[in-house]
């Protein structure tokens, strides 16, 4: 007998949906995990890489993905200071999934439009 088709989404599943979709959601960190995974890991560095993001904004969202636990922050003792960022496995995961969908969106532009 087939397995019963649930009524709802329970609560724990939609709480890990709200929680991926307020960090992942945002146009921003998809595009700030793809420039680390291409090996653009200071601030200013990702500023120049993605057109259009603020200081402030991607501040903050380089903040909400280490604290998700996509990205991890090394800072380096050096005058002036250097901080740089880097993918976890997590991080890497979500990057190859991100290429996935990237890839799928050029193979079927349609779906684009």
């Amino acid at each position: 007998m087939p397995a019963k088709k649930p009524k709802f989404i329970p609560l724990k599943d939609r709480t890990a949906y709200h929680r991926f979709e307020d960090v992942i959601g945002c146009k921003w960190s998809s595009s700030i995990v793809a420039a680390v995974a291409q090996d653009v890991k200071r601030p200013g560095e990702l500023e120049r890489f993605i057109p259009g993001i603020s200081t402030k904004v991607l501040n903050e969202r380089l903040r909400r993905l280490v604290d998700f636990g996509v990205l991890i922050r090394t800072e380096h003792p050096a005058l002036p200071a250097r901080v740089d960022y880097d993918l976890t496995e997590v991080g890497i995961k979500l990057s190859a999934l991100l290429e996935e969908v990237r890839q799928l969106n050029l193979d079927h532009p349609a779906a684009s439009a």
